[in-house]
């Protein structure tokens, strides 16, 4: 899939001509994209969105047609025109892996470049990363709390257009939701498709019962019937019950029921008991309608009996306290053979400069104990001495017992992949690895647990320079 290299903020393309007009184009730069609090206002998030953003930077040129509509604007010379013709990233990423559980102020993604192409491609690398992040993080929090039970991604229909409906699948899938409603998706990305039927259905027949008849006529080996459309315990299960018989009585086992409104937790629980009863243990409960991981928590914690849940709006909008968006920003970190910083009057927001390498100390039985950035040259040892970003005379120790463990790589040069394309499901078992090797603390969704990410001596100290430099340069 081609993604339009207007597909940006016209900002980018009036930096670029000025870079060209003042002869900077070429001039080697380096930028980091990195988020500084966790969405959901949670212990962690996950990373996603690179693949895409691989395609994008591999196919970006202009057509004939852009570049009509870019001279058509009255802002541009006729050489910039010229010189987005023959315009191609060939730069360098260093990246993590999709699916990796990731923190505030650690640089997902490194460009470098010219400075002409890595600064334009900024809007676009945060669209796709900003969203899929976003989304993988929600979905990992919602089958976190699912448990054993299977979640299925519904959220084409209030998705934020075509686009970011398939965005949402994949990036649920690489989350834990490893199936979804949205047949493009299936056909794109090969994720499972799922889906039951409609209350228009039930409302298109005379009646509930004939309604089911039908539908288990038509998908008698994987029919879901939908139980809420008059009254789901009075009318719904009964129903059900009465096509399960006839459906075994042919060969087949009624797959299962879904119900969309009501107490879910209530709903569920007297399904389940009565679907036990008439000697179908086997029937699974499909619980929708605005789920996410609080409802889940609380049908859990009132005993409900749902074995697959259809998470759709929030999901597929990131709602949730904290959500919404990811901040990720891209920050200049180095020009030409200078590092860079963005110095503020609050030192946790000023960014970290220079080419950076991240590692994870992991303990002997797996776990994770903290991350740390260094310089890209320089090198920590477990039993050493690193420092809190956001608070330099906080200091901590790496553990001893510390296995070093290095995050990212080189995933692009010369604008070209270095490797195939990564599977999905790889990706997604990548996710719930790494959720299984986090502090507890850390998958709590109110007042988590801080997971520590620290920066190296030789880091602090070139960020405390540069920041002494630039105050210096103020004074009169």
């Amino acid at each position: 899939m081609r993604y339009s290299p207007l597909i940006t903020d016209l900002y980018e393309l009036t930096m670029l001509a000025g870079y060209l007009d003042e002869g900077m184009d070429d001039t080697p730069a380096v930028f980091d994209l990195f988020f500084r609090h966790n969405p959901f206002k949670g212990g962690y998030a996950v990373f996603a969105g690179l693949d895409t953003a691989l395609a994008y930077l591999e196919n970006l040129r202009f057509t004939e047609e852009e570049l009509a509509y870019l001279a058509s604007l009255g802002l541009f010379r006729p050489l910039f025109i010229d010189f987005l013709r023959e315009f191609r990233f060939r730069g360098t990423i260093t990246a993590m892996q999709e699916g990796t559980v990731v923190f505030g102020r650690e640089p997902l993604v490194t460009v470098e470049g010219t400075l002409a192409e890595a600064q334009f491609v900024e809007t676009a690398l945060l669209n796709i990363i900003n969203f899929q992040t976003l989304i993988a993080t929600k979905a990992a929090r919602v089958c976190q709390m699912a448990g054993k039970a299977s979640v299925i991604e519904f959220g084409l229909r209030r998705a934020h257009g075509p686009d970011g409906g398939l965005s949402v699948a994949r990036a649920a899938y690489i989350g834990g939701a490893r199936s979804t409603s949205n047949v493009e998706a299936g056909h794109r990305f090969g994720i499972p498709v799922k889906g039951t039927h409609a209350h228009s259905w039930i409302m298109a027949f005379p009646d509930e019962l004939t309604a089911f008849r039908k539908y288990a006529e038509v998908f008698p080996d994987s029919c879901i019937l939908l139980v809420d459309t008059y009254d789901t315990l009075k009318s719904g299960i009964p129903h059900a019950i009465t096509v399960a018989k006839e459906l075994r009585e042919r060969g087949h086992e009624l797959a299962g029921v879904r119900i969309d409104s009501g107490d879910l937790a209530y709903l569920s629980r007297e399904s389940r008991r009565m679907f036990d009863e008439a000697g179908f243990p086997r029937a699974r409960i499909v619980a929708s309608n605005e789920i996410d991981e609080y409802v889940i928590e609380s049908i859990l914690a009132e005993g409900g009996k749902v074995d697959i849940y259809g998470v759709g709006t929030r999901l597929a909008t990131g709602m949730g306290e904290g959500g919404g968006a990811l901040g990720g920003v891209y920050k200049l970190v180095r020009i030409g053979d200078r590092p860079k910083l963005k110095v503020t009057s609050d030192v946790a927001k000023a960014t970290l400069p220079d080419r950076k390498r991240l590692f994870r100390a992991v303990a002997p039985d797996g776990a994770f104990l903290m991350d740390v950035m260094t310089l890209q040259d320089e090198t920590v040892q477990p039993g050493e001495l690193v420092y809190n970003p956001a608070n330099p005379l906080e200091r901590k120790q790496i553990p001893a017992d510390a296995r070093l463990v290095e995050l990212r790589q080189v995933v692009m040069t010369e604008g070209k992949r270095t490797g195939a394309t990564p599977n999905l499901d790889a990706m997604a078992d990548r996710c719930a690895d790494q959720r299984g090797r986090l502090p507890q603390g850390c998958l709590r969704h109110v007042n988590p647990h801080i997971y520590k990410v620290s920066i190296s001596r030789g880091l602090n100290d070139l960020r405390n320079r540069l920041m002494d430099e630039v105050e210096q340069g103020y004074k009169p």
